[in-house]
């Protein structure tokens, strides 16, 4: 029987159940669909990737591609919708069975009915929940709806009363046999309309995307410079590639499972020291879960103006702006200094998050969803739940019990206390 992996946010070999399942059957090769709109601009001005996320999903797919071949499992890429690609797959090569990571979140959900709905033959379409730390069926709370609006409330029950799975290993490579067809070729920059580009020498995030780079990261920061021992002291930085993990990255398009992640942090605890640094990074896992159980709590509301609070404020909508926030050139240099290194690098630290969405939607008042969609097309480590989620927390439509602003001025005082950061980044400017 011939089975189908449709990868989606799940770009890795290890720990993926979809592909797991899938090589249990008797021929099986995997699809990568890109779907063009992604890359034309959307009502706030903005494309939905970006050539920093585009460069990365194309270095994660040639990684993935690479894997499976060792597996001798083939992998297709397309730059089409989904379902203009496998319904003609499924009817080829009678496809009994799709395997896929579980989505939830609008643009996902419509692709998946389009997909079924093009289908001429009866298929099984058998998804899998596979991004998060704590599985849905291993936490302490029922049903979705259950999720408390806490995220602190929702840590301490599953610290205390939930169970991490163990990564699933790398499957037995299939017979040479099973390569049904040829791989086609990895998308290129240029073929997306983007021009080849090295990272800014200044940049915080100079790491290529895909598996083998996830876990070289891991191998680096872990390992060989025991940076994770002060991960808690250090991940308030703003310059420099070690400040924090920069494991988000290759999270968001799952090219390593967080469950990856805490195993080799439990090794590390093990073998090198257990501390507060060490636990914190777990502590962000959980927050990075907790984003995701919002947004399958609350569904389509992430995307509203009123968030899940329902919150009615007056938001303005102003071209200039936008315009000056998005060109580093507001009345306040530390917004503008982070604002900049997004725009050069595709990369921002987390302090510099926070207070440019804080400064967006609650100095400026400006439509928080503008700010978040602008996020989304730049980030390399752009996750539709954590940065729709923290945008309702910095915008006071979300899951910040206390509402709070930053004031910019302080935060750049406390962590840019000699300027370095922001006279880095302020003398390279845009234009």
């Amino acid at each position: 029987m011939n089975t189908l992996v449709w990868f989606r946010n799940d770009l890795r070999i290890t720990d993926n159940q979809s592909l797991s399942l899938g090589c249990r059957e008797d021929n099986v090769f995997g699809v990568f669909c890109l779907d063009p709109n992604l890359l034309e601009v959307g009502k706030y001005g903005f494309r939905r990737i970006e050539k920093y996320r585009v460069k990365f999903l194309l270095e994660s797919l040639q990684s993935l591609q690479e894997n499976l071949k060792s597996l001798n499992i083939s992998l297709l890429i397309y730059l089409q919708k989904p379902e203009d690609v496998l319904p003609s797959l499924i009817e080829e090569y009678n496809i009994k069975k799709v395997f896929l990571q579980k989505e939830w979140t609008r643009n996902e959900v419509n692709e998946l009915r389009a997909v079924k709905q093009q289908c001429t033959k009866e298929v099984i379409f058998i998804e899998n929940y596979d991004q998060f730390l704590f599985h849905p069926s291993d936490i302490p709370y029922a049903e979705a709806y259950d999720i408390p609006d806490i995220f602190t409330t929702f840590r301490k029950k599953c610290e205390k009363y939930g169970k991490i799975r163990t990564p699933i290993p790398i499957p037995e490579s299939k017979s040479p046999n099973n390569l049904l067809l040829n791989s086609t070729p990895v998308l290129t920059l240029s073929g997306l309309g983007f021009t080849s580009f090295d990272p800014h020498p200044h940049t915080a995030f100079p790491f290529k995307g895909g598996e083998t780079a996830a876990l070289e990261r891991i191998q680096e920061y872990f390992w060989e410079t025991r940076k994770l021992s002060f991960y808690k002291r250090t991940r308030n930085g703003l310059l420099g590639i070690d400040y924090s993990s920069k494991l988000s990255a290759w999270l968001a398009n799952g090219s390593i499972s967080p469950r990856t992640i805490y195993r080799a942090i439990k090794e590390y605890e093990k073998k090198i020291i257990k501390n507060q640094d060490t636990y914190w990074l777990v502590f962000e896992l959980l927050w990075r879960d907790y984003f995701k159980y919002i947004s399958l709590k609350y569904g389509h509301k992430i995307f509203s103006l009123g968030g899940i609070l329902n919150r009615n404020y007056q938001w303005e909508n102003s071209e200039a702006i936008k315009l000056a926030w998005i060109h580093g050139t507001t009345k306040e240099p530390f917004v503008n200094a982070n604002m900049i290194e997004m725009a050069k690098t595709g990369w921002m630290s987390n302090r510099g998050r926070q207070n440019v969405a804080s400064y967006w939607a609650k100095e400026l008042r400006q439509d928080w969803r503008i700010g978040a969609t602008y996020f989304e097309s730049l980030l390399i480590d752009y996750d539709v739940h954590s940065n729709w989620g923290n945008w309702m927390y910095n915008s006071g439509v979300g899951n910040d019990p206390r509402d709070r602003k930053f004031n910019i001025k302080r935060q750049a005082e406390v962590y840019d206390p000699a300027g370095k950061y922001q006279n880095l980044w302020l003398q390279d400017t845009l234009f």
